[in-house]
């Protein structure tokens, strides 16, 4: 049966990984439904969190996948309920939305959003939240009229603090080891 799961790869930071990763899924034909990247918590190691709709066996098999690649220090998958996750949306909303009464604004506070920005034109609006929520603040939205729209990828903490905490310490320390090593050889 097919779930969502939440893969966290953790990498070196090179030049076409992103594209080796995507065939990755291209030849399972699975769809990606979110993909971010960033810097993770140990310097000069990047951390990608891709969100997938698929089967437990397709997730393993595409984490060992990802794994054998060059660059790709390691790779996890993980269920809803083993994470703690966000994303952010911004909504562009025309300023004279605001001008008819407090409608949007109360909009604006029941959603726990915030506004970023107030120009002539436009007032641009900040939520973080689930997919769900930002989408459900989108709907809300939808009659004020909305200019642009935007939501980032999902990012992602696990829950467990020891499996990824620990491996990445570890690669940190082989990383020191090895420029202690070339240095000597100098």
């Amino acid at each position: 049966m097919k779930k969502e799961f939440t893969i966290s790869v953790f990498t070196e930071h090179k030049v076409g990984l992103l594209h080796r990763i995507t065939v990755i899924f291209l030849r399972r034909k699975i769809n990606i439904e979110s993909l971010n990247t960033s810097e993770s918590e140990i310097r000069g190691i990047y951390r990608f969190t891709i969100v997938i709709q698929t089967t437990e066996d397709m997730a393993k098999t595409v984490t060992r996948q990802i794994e054998k690649q060059i660059g790709i220090l390691k790779a996890f998958y993980h269920t809803l309920d083993e994470i703690v996750y966000q994303e952010i949306a911004l909504y562009k909303v025309p300023t004279a939305a605001f001008t008819h009464g407090d409608d949007v604004e109360k909009l604006i506070r029941k959603h726990n959003a915030r506004i970023l920005t107030i120009e002539p034109e436009y007032i641009v609006v900040e939520k973080t939240g689930h997919k769900e929520d930002t989408k459900q603040l989108f709907r809300e939205l939808e009659p004020y009229g909305i200019l642009q729209f935007v939501r980032s990828g999902r990012v992602a903490l696990t829950k467990q603090i020891k499996e990824i905490t620990a491996y990445l310490k570890e690669i940190e320390k082989h990383q020191a080891a090895t420029a202690d090593e070339l240095l000597t050889y100098q």
